[in-house]
């Protein structure tokens, strides 16, 4: 219970606007401020850390200047750190409560199709059949090629959405501190010279680690974790690059689904590990050169290898202009020695057509979600299940004011 996201550094970027289009997709920055706050509330009572990371104004303005040298945009972002030894107590500590209450929660359960007979929807599982009037899709970033097909039989209108492709960097930790000791997980952005396409950092984890995920298909990626109690030497961040495709290749899912499986082959089925400097020589790194680098890899069991073997030119051309870049902001970033971990692909790559209710085109079916490309991190993801919730308890006649829910 909890998806990717809470089971990483848990952090939970109290904007509307980072993690998602929440603003957007409400149409009002203040509403969509007071849910972020609600979401951020909800997370307080179930044990999230009371410290805030802010930024006074003044360094808000010396890192938008220090961005805007190299030609980025930096955003100010007021942030919760949950801690990756933390994000499991607190979601467990939700599930009891919701469980306590009488809500069933069915891990391990995939539902194999979704049919409406007689104005209720039948879930089908191999465990049974699961009756609802409203059901909420939210299947998670890996979890977006079965909504996709899930979609498709239930005649629920989708579109193709965006797809980041990037790596996992690696630096000694002073090389991000005059950065992270401001602001814990910098949010910058910035459009590439040549394609002119969108490169951001996500997820930086300030002393932490860099892990392997394994997913049910067979392949690999990788992510970031940090602990309010542990340690490394090392900084970690996603350097991401947002594609997105046209006519007659739509399937944003199948295209990052193809890089994944051929960075896992390439690996021997493990992430691949490359030196920066390596990557810009277009040759494959070896574990001697890695091991003569100032950097020491928190992830090990790892292929030494070269990423440019598996991802697009257009990708691998993209990251190498941002870390220079980057350099800029952080000098020492686009060294040599910078170690690279590849792939992390986020798969929140359809998006479903939703009403501000989030009500699909099916009367009865919502979305929310990373799943659902409507969100791109926890905060927004958590506000979209309450807009969708709230919905629901709305046609069931239940008013939310009454019943004290507009507070967590």
């Amino acid at each position: 219970v909890g998806g990717a996201g809470a089971f990483s550094s848990g952090i939970i970027n109290l904007r509307p606007d980072v993690g998602g289009d929440l603003d957007k997709l409400l149409g009002s920055w203040d509403e969509a401020m007071q849910l972020v706050e609600y979401v951020d509330k909800v997370f307080l009572r179930f044990g999230a850390p009371q410290r805030v990371y802010t930024l006074d104004p003044e360094e808000a303005e010396e890192l938008e200047r220090l961005a805007a040298k190299a030609g980025a945009k930096f955003v100010p972002t007021p942030q919760r750190l949950i801690g990756s030894e933390n994000t499991p107590r607190v979601i467990e500590n939700m599930a009891e409560h919701l469980q306590k209450l009488g809500v069933a929660i069915h891990t391990g359960t995939r539902v194999e199709k979704v049919v409406k007979r007689s104005g209720v929807f039948e879930l089908l599982t191999r465990r049974g059949t699961i009756r609802a009037r409203y059901v909420i899709l939210a299947p998670g970033r890996s979890g977006a090629r079965w909504l996709y097909e899930i979609a498709g039989e239930l005649g629920i209108e989708v579109e193709p959405g965006p797809l980041d492709i990037g790596v996992r960097v690696e630096v000694p930790a002073y090389v991000t501190e005059p950065i992270t000791k401001r602001v814990r997980d910098p949010k910058i952005i910035m459009y590439t010279r040549v394609y002119d396409d969108k490169v951001r950092t996500f997820c930086t984890n300030p002393y932490g680690f860099v892990v392997e995920e394994r997913y049910d298909d067979g392949t690999v990626g990788v992510n970031g974790e940090s602990y309010l109690t542990r340690r490394t030497r090392n900084t970690n961040f996603a350097l991401l690059v947002t594609v997105r495709l046209t006519d007659p290749l739509e399937d944003t899912i199948a295209y990052g689904k193809s890089i994944s499986r051929l960075a896992t082959k390439l690996g021997g089925g493990k992430p691949i590990i490359q030196r920066f400097g390596d990557l810009e020589a277009g040759r494959r790194s070896t574990w001697s050169r890695i091991e003569r680098s100032v950097v020491e890899p928190t992830l090990k069991d790892v292929t030494p290898g070269d990423i440019g073997m598996a991802y697009p030119y257009r990708v691998v051309a993209n990251i190498i202009e941002a870390l220079k870049r980057l350099d800029v902001i952080m000098p020492g970033v686009a060294s040599s020695y910078t170690l690279l971990y590849a792939p992390e692909i986020k798969f929140y790559s359809v998006r479903v057509r939703v009403s501000r209710e989030l009500e699909t085109s099916v009367p009865g079916i919502f979305a929310a979600g990373d799943g659902a490309g409507l969100s791109r991190g926890i905060n927004i993801a958590a506000a979209t299940g309450v807009i969708a919730a709230r919905a629901i308890l709305s046609r069931l006649g239940i008013e939310v004011e009454k019943r004290g829910l507009e507070n967590p």
